[in-house]
């Protein structure tokens, strides 16, 4: 299922692409606290690049990064929180969080964990592996992700959506390789610290899967939610 869980589908609907938004904004925002200039900021640069790529509107991302700048309404106030525990069937889940009222984001981890098990911090980090993702696309037909993963300095890479690459790092490596790779003919298109799962567990019952899916969905869906890891394979 890969390192960072998606809802199926859902960048098809309005009301999904609407979230996909609000979880950039915050992104943007938190990125922006650094600096507005994405010519000085290379966290801001790719996050915007991502909305970009979503296409966000202007004015709704332009208005992010002055919020977190500074620029709108005064400093910005956003916590990153981190969520362990179990979804259904024993699989292992870190969810990340960004929020501007921690006991509203508590509260939701609580009920949303209620058919799973939310548990204490490092309960299920221990068997993920910390480390940086980049999603960069070739720029021409005949580059080799392999040698340009070794050129580069990253750990491995896999196929990711749309005919891009996904390349691993150590996370302390992840602006290193970002920079290398436009050297080695890909163009990132995002780069983001994470977590890759060391032993996904398999389930073949295809309720069971979708107990798992259906649980998923709903973690995501919340308002406060950024990004999703699992522990399970397919």
């Amino acid at each position: 299922m890969g390192a960072q869980w998606k809802a199926r589908h859902k960048e098809v609907a309005a009301n999904a692409r609407g979230k996909i938004f609000g979880k950039l904004a915050k992104e943007i925002m938190v990125a922006a606290k650094g600096g507005a200039d994405i010519g000085s900021n290379s966290r801001l640069r790719l996050v915007v690049e991502q909305a970009k790529k979503a296409s966000m509107p202007k004015d709704t991302l332009d208005r992010a990064i002055k919020k977190g700048a500074g620029l709108l309404d005064g400093p910005l106030h956003m916590e990153h929180l981190v969520y362990e525990g179990f979804a259904p069937h024993r699989v292992p889940v870190i969810v990340e969080c960004l929020s501007d009222n921690i006991n509203r984001t508590k509260s939701s981890m609580n009920v949303l964990f209620r058919k799973g098990q939310l548990g204490a911090p490092g309960s299920v980090s221990w068997d993920f592996n910390h480390v940086g993702m980049i999603e960069a696309t070739p720029n021409t037909k005949d580059v080799d992700a392999e040698i340009a993963a070794i050129e580069a300095g990253a750990q491995d890479f896999e196929p990711a959506d749309d005919g891009a690459t996904l390349f691993i790092t150590q996370f302390t490596d992840l602006d290193a390789v970002c920079k290398a790779l436009p050297a080695q003919g890909f163009t990132v298109t995002s780069a983001m610290v994470g977590y890759r799962p060391k032993n996904p567990v398999t389930i073949s019952n295809d309720a069971e899967r979708e107990e798992v899916e259906a649980f998923l969905e709903a973690i995501d869906a919340d308002d406060d939610v950024q990004n999703v890891y699992v522990g399970l394979a397919g």
